[in-house]
């Protein structure tokens, strides 16, 4: 059982948790508001764009969602002419995905928003407590 000093601190922590992710999220959720898109867009575009050519099946298992979750955000990001879907060389049955330049401008301004909001955070906080960031972030991403 966990004492109450330790649950009233990983409360703290929750909430932390909560609070930091609504801070990170709030400009880039407002940048996609315009095209009339929301925060499952922007998750596609990022990983779409940082990692060019995945398949729709590898997107499907970074993101760790059904395939008809991902089937109407990223049909909607197609016809907004954001993404790409191409046919693999190795095999045409296999869909790659990439950004348009479109997409690539939408997501930088999406990610530079994100990108600028932590170098601010780990600026002020310090090296040391940035590592331990990283650290805890790592252990909380990794499967369970």
């Amino acid at each position: 059982m966990i004492d109450l000093d330790r649950q009233d601190a990983l409360r703290g922590a929750i909430e932390l948790l909560y609070f930091a992710y609504r801070g990170f999220t709030d400009l880039p959720d407002r940048i996609p508001e315009r095209r009339g898109l929301g925060r499952v867009h922007h998750r596609i575009l990022y990983f779409i764009g940082s990692r060019p050519d995945v398949s729709v099946r590898g997107l499907l298992d970074l993101l760790a969602v059904s395939k008809q979750a991902l089937n109407a955000p990223l049909r909607q990001l197609m016809e907004m002419g954001l993404v790409a879907a191409l046919p693999a060389a190795s095999d045409r049955r296999v869909k790659n995905l990439r950004l348009t330049p479109e997409g690539q401008r939408l997501e930088a301004e999406l990610t530079g928003a994100q990108m600028r909001h932590l170098e601010a955070a780990f600026d002020k906080a310090g090296e040391t407590d940035e590592q331990g960031w990283r650290a805890v972030m790592a252990v909380l991403a990794a499967p369970a």
